[in-house]
């Protein structure tokens, strides 16, 4: 009868508004299994408990990318003005849907929001810390712990994407604690007493035209990220400066650390808190420890989040973190330039150090391999140099990273600097199959990244490299210029690159033309030549040049 079928149409209805959304795969590009120095130790227990972050939808994106090359546009009238730190969470906080869909899905699955979870202050970030029985339940994946074997660092990680309901999916950018293994480069930074020349902040002082320079504005700020066990100690700045920073007036503590300290110092926290306050004299300085509260929380991610939910953050910030973007999902790579753009409408200033690889290669070396987030059109890539029989000649290092996205366009800021390099007639450019010419182009800029002498753990070590060196380097530089603006009445310098760019014709860094980048099996890298190249960006510091056209 109809009233049987009517019956039985009502039934499936309801089994079908019962049943869960179809489950997707997030971040399906995101590379899983155990990276080389890793190794498995056990299962998670159901009872177990894990940290994941989800990266909610947020809103008005196109206004935010639109209001950051205004305000970081010399042409612009509206640069230099800024966003407050409200305005900018304001812009982006996802809708209330968004939320809803999240906070009930968590809820469904046994979830307490009000006690397990908190927000952003924007809230586009969720932080919970559940059990791996939720973890299960919500993602379909089973958690393991893993070992660091060189630093015994451990996170707790799926050798198997993670899958999401469809509605959630569509509101969720990624879920941050589940897949990605940290960069643990830094722990591979190593001293060689063979360096050609000693570099010291006297050295460095001189060579970029700082002289004596130093800050005195109170409302001037610099900060370095210090991931996974890397710490710096007041007791080796106190050694390096007695050391080496006898002919400047400089600050001998930080004047923040953010995060928890580990006893012994890191090879690369000393070397990026000693240069940037050496380039970056007398400026407040905070070392950010991303030491990791929870095994389930990544540490750049973390990174990331504070400088989102920091109202006070410093105007300068040097990073030296990376990963190829091949093995990253563009989701998430693509939510990382948003929190950039977030800093950037702010006035602060992001710099990374672009890598150690060359020009980089990829699994069957017929390509070669950038590097995120020096690859990002929304931070300052920082290659290398390195001095040669003096500090007077600087040229190319053959490991600075650079060459041109695969993921991300090429920025119209550059395309001009960039377009010269690759039509010259004057050098011979690499196989055309071997690197996207239209893609974003780095390193932005460079500073030496050889031969440095560090002290950490109270020893003076000679001859550490690596551009891990240039971007604090290169971000103390900045900090002065940002001391010099401050106490003349304008604004911090904020998102560098259309600055930096605008001035190709002129440009007030001293533009290096010697040195190649490693290459890729039979391909030769990038060499430097006038004007940008893929090596050393538009060049290195001349402080005064900087302070005349930038001041």
């Amino acid at each position: 009868s109809s009233d049987q079928a009517a019956l039985i149409f009502i039934s499936l209805v309801a089994v079908l508004l019962l049943a869960e959304s179809p489950r997707i795969v997030k971040e399906p590009e995101q590379l899983v299994g155990i990276p080389s120095g890793w190794e498995a130790v056990e299962k998670l227990s159901s009872k177990d408990l894990t940290h994941f972050v989800i990266a909610i939808r947020q809103s008005n994106l196109k206004d935010l990318e639109r209001t950051l090359l205004d305000v970081s546009n010399p042409s612009s009238p509206r640069y230099g003005k800024y966003m407050s730190f409200d305005e900018v969470n304001e812009l982006v906080r996802p809708s209330a849907d968004d939320v809803d869909v999240i906070v009930q899905w968590l809820q469904e699955n046994g979830v307490s929001v009000d006690n397990s979870c908190s927000f952003s202050v924007a809230g586009d970030f969720l932080s919970c810390y559940v059990s791996h029985s939720h973890i299960k339940r919500l993602f379909n994946v089973e958690l393991s712990r893993f070992v660091h074997a060189k630093s015994q660092v451990s996170v707790v990680r799926s050798l198997e994407h993670y899958t999401l309901p469809s509605d959630v999916h569509q509101v969720v950018d990624f879920v941050g604690g589940l897949l990605r293994f940290p960069d643990m480069s830094a722990h591979d930074k190593k001293a060689n007493p063979k360096a050609a020349i000693g570099v010291t902040p006297d050295v460095l002082r001189h060579r970029y035209n700082i002289s004596k320079v130093v800050g005195n504005n109170d409302a001037n700020s610099q900060a370095v990220a210090g991931f996974l066990k890397q710490y710096a100690h007041e007791k080796d700045l106190l050694e390096f400066f007695a050391e080496f920073g006898l002919f400047f007036h400089h600050r001998d503590k930080l004047s923040k650390i953010v995060g928890s300290m580990g006893l012994l110092s890191g090879v690369e926290a000393s070397l990026d808190v000693e240069y940037i306050m050496s380039t970056g004299a007398n400026i407040s300085t905070e070392f950010w420890s991303m030491a990791g509260t929870h095994e389930g929380q990544e540490p750049f991610l973390e990174w990331m989040l504070l400088i989102a939910n920091t109202s006070d953050a410093p105007h300068v910030h040097s990073a030296s973190y990376g990963d190829v973007e091949s093995s990253l999902d563009v989701t998430f790579m693509q939510r990382v330039n948003t929190e950039f753009q977030k800093a950037g409408v702010r006035g602060i200033s992001i710099l990374f150090a672009s890598g150690d690889d060359g020009a980089g290669c990829n699994n069957n070396a017929s390509a070669f391999e950038p590097n995120f987030p020096a690859s990002s059109p929304f931070v300052t890539a920082v290659g290398g140099t390195e001095f040669g029989i003096s500090s007077a000649h600087e040229l190319g290092n053959f490991i600075s990273s650079g060459g041109f996205s695969n993921v991300f366009e090429q920025p119209t800021w550059q395309s001009a600097a960039v377009s010269t390099f690759l039509t010259s007639p004057n050098h011979h450019l690499p196989p055309a199959s071997f690197y996207n010419a239209k893609g974003r182009a780095y390193p932005d800029v460079s500073a030496a990244s050889s031969g440095f002498w560090v002290v950490s753990n109270l020893v003076p070590l000679p001859g550490v490299a690596g551009t891990s060196c240039a971007a604090p380097t290169f971000s103390g530089v900045i900090a002065l210029l940002n001391d010099a603006r401050l106490s003349a009445g304008k604004p911090t310098l904020g998102f560098l690159n259309p600055l930096i760019y605008s001035s190709a014709h002129a440009s007030p860094l001293t533009d290096i033309v010697d040195g190649c980048n490693a290459g890729c099996s039979e391909a030769a890298g990038f060499c430097a030549v006038q004007g940008w190249d893929p090596v050393t960006g538009m060049g290195v510091p001349n402080y005064v040049a900087m302070q005349t056209a930038w001041v």
